[in-house]
């Protein structure tokens, strides 16, 4: 089993979406977590709404900070728009995803970054 941690700064969109993405497409074969360099405490209503649509719950996920996760070495790390806010996190492969937050965006736009990670995730669990 392989352990996928995503994080960004408030844990309230980005990286949840991300985690979910990698539970829904990794199945058994993945550990997915995420949490925030300055977790907000909730997950955003819209990133909620928009994991609905797709007919997945991400009511039941929760912020967090990277103080409550397991003290292991993850096989990927992926970093959303924290940066020098993200600390140290070891892993055998990392990327940082140029994801705008989309906590202030329209629907649509929501849904377009929604995609977006989507995609970066399969591709992530195909390599």
């Amino acid at each position: 089993m392989k352990r996928f941690l995503f994080v960004c700064v408030e844990n309230s969109c980005r990286s949840q979406l991300a985690e979910a993405f990698a539970r829904i497409y990794g199945g058994d074969d993945v550990e997915a977590y995420s949490a925030g360099s300055r977790p907000s405490g909730i997950v955003n209503p819209k990133a909620i709404e928009s994991m609905r649509e797709i007919g997945y719950d991400l009511s039941t996920h929760k912020s967090k900070s990277l103080d409550e996760l397991p003290d292991v070495k993850w096989d990927f790390v992926a970093t959303m728009g924290c940066g020098d806010e993200c600390p140290f996190i070891r892993a055998a492969r990392r990327e940082d995803w140029g994801i705008p937050d989309p906590k202030d965006m329209s629907a649509e736009d929501f849904r377009r970054v929604r995609d977006q990670i989507a995609e970066k995730v399969k591709r992530i669990l195909d390599t």
